[in-house]
């Protein structure tokens, strides 16, 4: 398968300069604004679970407390019944909706989570690049970029595009035989559907689970190339230090505690000449590339990014840090979050918890995250994300996994 702002201000997104804009990409007559359909399942109700299940949650917390193991697994078994998961860690318990149903519709698979998908991160990789995109209710911008990379892609990249409970519109756009299932560097787009609008780190998750790319690179469609943008995202992954490059940065004050509301956007004069590109502290989501390898390490993305404001931040640190920089403490915080029973926040189970948490100084130095100038243009978009309550939770968690480093600037 497969808006346009001139630099400037550095709060809005820039455009490669000296090349002219690709025939057919017209910009759209109105900014756009980063956002997420608002139709999202979302899994993690903002309220939580329904009294009678929290009610369950409790009465189980005081089976285990008293150890009276076989009630436990009884009232387990009744909150899954009733379509929620609990997960023990310790003396504390979160529960959250378990996820939608897989289902087979008309010969096709529709995945409810990125579980079910058949992953290929376990054999060895088969193409050189895998470039990610999701599709809803956007078509044209879609299109646009497949048309994109078919004209500019080099040879061995494969593109997976998640149909993400899509519009009857981009249904059709996508469809067998359409324009945009043309192949894209030999090879035609692997198309995979969700059975429900997921959230946007687990649909992101979904596509995943199908990279077979040496490379695996994120587009969120407001990006566009007007030549090859990926062959120097390659030659600077070829540096081990390298964990992340792409073509939009995101700076902040170095050697100081990182505070997410300091990032700002790289500004079109800071980037080196000589080099066409800039140590940055994070990468925007619009053309991010990473190794397979360490996605095999990470083993998903968060999937509380229900929109994707700040995933790309989260993402950049979270490689930069490393399979080893991540505190004990963090990758609980990393893993599912709900209602939760047991130790309150200033109890001693947290303060012991807390104290587990490695300080900076123990860790492996962070590797680097690197913006390119790299031929693309870009709809206008803002920074920093609007400031929504699914995106302040977003935000929060990532200031929760990481400010507590000062060494990711």
């Amino acid at each position: 398968m497969a808006d346009l702002t001139a630099r400037g201000d550095p709060r809005r997104a820039r455009t490669t300069t000296g090349r002219p804009d690709p025939a057919g990409l017209t910009p759209p007559a109105r900014p756009h604004a980063a956002r997420y359909p608002s139709r999202v399942t979302d899994q993690s109700p903002l309220s939580g679970p329904p009294a009678e299940i929290s009610q369950l949650v409790r009465e189980r917390a005081e089976a285990r407390a008293s150890r009276d193991w076989a009630r436990a697994d009884e009232l387990k078994a009744r909150i899954e019944a009733a379509g929620w998961r609990i997960v023990d860690r310790g003396r504390r318990s979160s529960v959250h909706p378990a996820a939608p149903p897989t289902v087979e519709i008309d010969g096709q698979r529709r995945y409810g989570s990125a579980a079910d998908v058949p992953s290929a991160l376990d054999a060895p990789a088969t193409a050189a690049w895998t470039v990610l995109l999701l599709a809803s209710e956007e078509p044209a911008r879609v299109s646009r970029l497949l048309a994109a990379l078919r004209a500019h892609a080099p040879a061995g990249t494969h593109v997976v595009v998640v149909e993400n409970d899509p519009s009857d519109a981009q249904v059709q756009a996508l469809a067998d035989g359409a324009q945009s299932r043309s192949p894209i560097a030999g090879r035609e787009p692997e198309i995979i559907r969700t059975s429900v609008r997921l959230g946007y780190a687990a649909a992101l998750n979904v596509g995943l689970r199908r990279a077979i790319g040496e490379l695996v690179l994120l587009a969120d469609g407001t990006a566009v190339p007007t030549g090859d943008a990926l062959t120097p995202l390659a030659q600077a992954l070829q540096d081990p230090d390298v964990a992340i490059a792409g073509g939009y940065g995101l700076t902040t004050e170095a050697d100081a505690p990182f505070q997410p509301g300091s990032l700002a956007r790289l500004g079109g004069t800071e980037t080196d000449a000589a080099t066409a590109q800039r140590d940055v502290a994070a990468l925007e989501g619009a053309w991010l590339a990473f190794r397979r390898d360490d996605l095999r390490w990470l083993g998903s993305l968060d999937e509380h990014f229900v929109t994707p404001a700040w995933l790309d931040v989260w993402l950049s640190l979270r490689l930069r840090a490393g399979s080893d920089g991540f505190g004990e403490e963090d990758e609980e915080r990393d893993g599912v979050e709900g209602f939760e029973t047991g130790a309150e926040p200033d109890s001693a189970g947290a303060r012991e918890a807390e104290a587990r948490a490695p300080e900076p100084a123990d860790l492996p130095a962070p590797r680097r995250a690197l913006s390119l100038e790299l031929p693309l243009v870009r709809d206008e978009t803002v920074w920093p994300p609007e400031r929504t309550r699914l995106n302040r939770r977003n935000m929060y968690r990532v200031l929760d996994a990481f400010g507590w480093r000062d060494d990711l600037g």
